[in-house]
């Protein structure tokens, strides 16, 4: 008897309609996630390459603003990925793209909540110091979420059209 790491229960599968039904919420998740990264860097070099003092105290202050949205769509995005890896014939570490985008989705998750977290807060405060009046701060390390997040987000993009690298290895007994 084959059994395999993290896969569906042997006669378990989602039927077509739940799969589908899911599929739909893991790719506006992810695509959520993206347009958030985007805003997010779009705000982030606005306020840091702008030459007017509001618009870059303005730009600063609403970066908490897509913190929980990103949280959001990220949680939901891995959610709904663990289902569909454990509702569906791919596992979650059946397939090298699969363990890839997993490994991706929970790195990206912790990274917004234990690093941009705490960044946007400071980068607000900044922002509102701005506004008072001339201030400083070194925010530089904020043009880095919005490319790193984005670009690992479209390789596990990619990875969903183009499935490579076949399958992991399993134990022993199902090489056997």
């Amino acid at each position: 008897m084959r059994t395999t790491v993290a896969a569906a229960p042997a006669g378990w599968r989602m039927r077509p309609r739940t799969r589908k039904g899911v599929l739909v919420v893991h790719i506006v998740a992810a695509g959520a996630w993206i347009g958030l990264d985007v805003m997010l860097g779009v705000l982030v070099f606005t306020a840091m390459f702008t030459g007017d003092r509001a618009t870059a105290s303005l730009g600063y202050q609403a970066l908490p603003l897509l913190l929980w949205p990103i949280i959001a769509a990220a949680v939901v995005c891995l959610a709904s990925g663990v289902v569909l890896g454990l509702g569906t014939h791919h596992g979650l570490l059946r397939y090298w793209w699969v363990a890839v985008k997993l490994a991706l989705n929970l790195l990206l998750t912790a990274l917004v909540v234990l690093l941009l977290r705490p960044g946007l807060y400071e980068a607000a405060e900044y922002g509102r110091r701005l506004a008072a009046g001339p201030a400083t701060a070194d925010l530089g390390d904020l043009v880095f979420p919005p490319i790193v997040s984005s670009t690992a987000l479209v390789v596990a993009t990619v990875l969903s059209v183009y499935k490579p690298w076949g399958r992991v290895r399993g134990s022993a007994a199902e090489r056997a």
